[in-house]
C-alpha cells in the first residue's frame, strides 16, 4: 500500500498528542509536530524522496531519530514508538484533544481517572454525570464537550482539502497514463476548491476501448471496490475516501462537468433558467426537445441559457446567477496577481529557517517582500520574543536588507492580543515595525461580547495592523470562538485596519462567507501563507483559493500591491 504524506504526518502528530497527555518533554512534543508539518508542507512525496534516496536530515526540524522513524513508516505503514506509547495509553485517547475545553491535563485526568479511552466512552461517562466530579470540570465544559460531540460525527466525514489534494494528484496521475484517456478532471467539491471534501467525483472522457475501469479499480490504494461498470465506477480508498469515477463522452464532456461539479444551488438555478427558454439541462447536454444544442463545454452551456462562464469557487448559490445575468461577475484574484507575504516566521521563534533564507526563498518565488512575523513572547511555547529581542531583530532586517537585492524584509510580529484587549509588546518597539500582525492565541473560551471587545480594543492600539487568523478556528479539530464578526470588520474599516486570509491549510481563516462580507463592507484583507518554513511559502495558493470563494479580486487583497503603496495603506492616520 502507498504511504502518502498525510499518513505520515497523522502518525507523528498522533504520537505527539499521546506524549503531550503523558506529560512528556515539551521539547519531544515540540519536534514531532513541527516534523509532522514538514513533512505536511513538503511540494513531494516523502516516499519518492525516500525511493531517490534523499537525505531526510536535510528537511527542516527533521534530525537522524526522526529520520529513521518516517522511513519506518514508509517502508511499513507503522511508527513502532507509537505502539509502543498504545500500550499503556490508547491511541483513541488523543482524539479527545479534538474536543474543545480538553487540553493535555484533562485527558490525563479523564484517562487516569475514569479510565475514558475513546469518544465514545467520553460520551457515555458525560451522559452518567461523571464529568463532573472531577476537578476543572464545570457545567460550561460539560455543554461544550456535549456540543462537540453532537457535530463531530459530521465534520469527521469531511477530510481537508490538502490530505485529499494530495490523493487526488496520486490518483489522477495514475489514470493519465491508461490508454485511451483523452480527458480528465476532477469535479465536486474538490473542484469547487471548498475547504473539506467529502468524497471525489472524476470525469474521464476515454476511447470505447480504453480499460481506465479496471484500472481505476485495480488502483493500489484502492480498499473496497462498492461497483463496477462500463460508465461508472465506485470505490473506498484506504484512507476511507469514496471515489466515483465516470466515463462520459466527449460530446457531453462539458455538460457532465457543470452538472457534477454543483454545488446543488447553483444548477437548480441554471437549470430553472433553461426551462424558462424551453431547454433541458442534464449531465449529457444541452436539448430542445431531442435535439442537442450544446455539452461539449462549461462555456457552451452557459452560453444557453444567456450567462457567461461563471468560474467553480463562485458556484454556490451566492448570487453568482444574479451577478452574470449584470456583468458584474468578479475579476477574482489570483496567486499570480500577489506580490509578497504578510506573515511568515523565521527559527528566531518556532520557524525552521533563517530571516535570510526566508527571503531568498520569496524572492525565488517572484515575490518584492515578505513580512518576518515572529511570535511576541506570550506564546511561549513558541520561543516569542520580548522586546530586547525584537529589537535586536529588527537591527538584524536592517543590515540584511542592505545585502540583499530584489526582494524587501518588513520587520514585524505576530502580537498576542491579552485578554484586556491590550498588545504583548510595548508601543516603543511596535513603533519600529513595518506593520503588526496582531493575533488571539489564547482564552478562546470567552463569551461573543467579550472575545469581540477585545479585538477591537487591540484595534483601537495605534500600531495594530491586520488581524491574523481571525476566527482561531482549526479545521475539523477546534471551532471557531465566538466572536461577532460584523462587528468586528466595521471596527476594522472605522480604524483602518484589516484582516487575514490565513493560507494554512488546516486554518483557512477567514472563511469564504467572511471574506465576502469583508468585501461588501469595504475591508480589505491580506492572503498570508504563516509559513513556518521556506516550503510553507507555497500553501498561500490555499489562502487565494479561499479568497476566490468569497468573491475577492486584486484591489481586495492587501499584497498584491507594491511595497510603496501598501506601505501608505498600512499607515494609520
Amino acid at each position: 500500500m502507498p504511504v502518502h504524506n498525510s499518513d505520515v504526518a497523522e502518525l507523528l502528530n498522533r504520537m505527539a498528542d499521546l506524549l503531550e497527555i503523558d506529560e512528556a518533554n515539551p521539547f519531544r512534543v515540540r519536534a514531532y509536530r513541527n516534523a509532522a508539518r514538514t513533512v505536511t508542507a513538503l511540494p513531494r512525496s516523502i516516499a519518492a524522496m525516500l525511493a531517490d534516496g534523499e537525505d531526510l536530515t536535510k528537511l527542516p526540524g527533521i534530525g537522524k531519530d526522526l529520520a529513521g522513524k518516517i522511513t519506518q513508516i514508509v517502508e511499513t505503514g507503522r511508527l513502532p514508538a507509537l505502539r509502543e506509547i498504545e500500550r499503556h495509553t490508547p491511541g483513541a485517547v488523543a482524539d479527545l484533544l479534538r474536543i474543545p475545553g480538553l487540553g493535555p491535563k484533562r485527558v490525563h485526568a479523564l484517562h487516569e481517572t475514569l479510565g475514558i479511552d475513546s469518544l465514545k466512552a467520553l460520551g457515555a461517562a458525560l451522559e452518567a454525570g461523571k464529568l463532573r466530579k472531577l476537578p476543572g470540570f464545570g457545567a460550561k465544559i460539560e455543554e461544550q464537550i456535549r456540543h462537540a460531540l453532537a457535530t463531530r460525527a459530521t465534520e469527521d466525514r469531511r477530510s481537508k482539502r490538502l490530505a485529499v489534494e494530495e490523493v487526488a494528484q496520486s490518483l489522477c496521475a495514475y489514470l493519465q497514463t491508461v490508454p485511451g484517456v483523452e480527458r480528465l478532471e476532477v469535479a465536486g467539491s474538490y473542484r469547487r476548491k471548498m475547504e473539506t471534501v467529502g468524497d471525489l467525483d472524476v470525469l474521464v472522457a476515454a476511447s470505447p476501448d480504453s480499460p481506465v475501469m479496471a484500472r481505476f479499480v485495480a488502483f493500489e490504494d484502492v480498499a473496497e471496490v462498492r461497483s463496477e461498470g462500463t460508465t461508472r465506477s465506485s470505490v473506498i480508498l484506504r484512507g476511507g475516501l469514496q471515489v466515483d469515477l465516470r466515463v462520459v463522452a466527449e460530446r457531453s464532456y462539458g455538460a457532465a462537468l457543470h452538472y457534477f461539479t454543483g454545488s446543488k444551488a447553483h444548477n437548480i438555478a441554471v437549470r430553472k433558467m433553461a426551462v424558462a427558454k424551453g431547454l433541458k439541462i442534464n449531465e449529457y447536454g444541452v436539448f430542445r426537445d431531442k435535439q442537442r444544442l450544446a455539452g461539449r463545454t462549461e462555456k457552451e452551456v452557459y452560453a444557453q441559457v444567456g450567462l457567461p462562464y461563471i468560474e467553480p469557487e463562485l458556484r454556490e448559490g451566492r448570487g453568482e446567477i444574479s451577478a452574470a445575468r449584470m456583468g458584474r461577475l468578479p475579476n477574482l484574484v489570483s496567486l499570480e496577481d500577489m506580490r509578497g507575504d504578510l506573515h511568515a516566521h523565521s527559527k528566531a521563534s518556532d520557524g525552521h529557517h533563517s530571516i535570510r533564507e526566508m527571503a531568498e526563498a520569496a524572492r525565488a518565488k517572484g515575490y518584492g517582500y515578505l513580512a518576518i512575523t515572529d511570535h511576541s513572547r506570550r506564546v511561549t511555547i513558541a520561543h516569542g520574543l520580548d522586546a530586547e529581542r525584537l529589537a535586536r531583530q529588527i537591527d538584524e532586517i536592517e543590515r540584511l536588507n542592505e545585502s540583499l537585492n530584489g526582494i524587501r524584509i518588513l520587520a514585524s510580529s505576530e502580537v498576542d492580543i491579552l485578554e484586556d484587549g491590550k498588545l504583548a509588546l510595548p508601543d516603543d518597539i511596535l513603533r519600529r515595525l513595518d506593520l503588526t500582525v496582531c493575533a488571539v492565541h489564547s482564552k478562546f473560551a470567552l463569551a461573543r461580547e467579550k472575545q469581540t471587545e477585545r479585538i477591537i480594543r487591540a484595534m483601537d492600539n495605534p500600531h495594530f495592523n491586520i488581524l491574523a487568523h481571525p476566527t482561531g478556528r482549526l479545521i475539523n479539530e477546534r471551532p471557531a470562538y465566538e466572536v461577532d464578526m460584523e462587528r468586528l470588520l466595521a471596527a476594522a474599516r472605522e480604524r483602518g485596519c484589516y484582516l487575514e486570509v490565513n493560507a494554512q491549510p488546516d486554518r483557512l481563516d477567514l472563511t469564504d462567507s467572511h471574506c465576502k462580507l469583508a468585501k461588501e463592507m469595504g475591508v480589505k484583507v491580506a492572503i498570508s501563507s504563516d509559513a513556518h518554513s521556506t516550503a510553507d511559502l507555497d500553501l498561500l495558493r490555499f489562502g487565494v483559493d479561499q479568497a476566490r470563494r468569497g468573491w475577492l479580486e486584486a484591489d481586495d487583497v492587501l499584497n498584491t500591491r507594491p511595497w510603496s503603496d501598501l506601505k501608505a495603506l498600512l499607515k494609520r492616520s
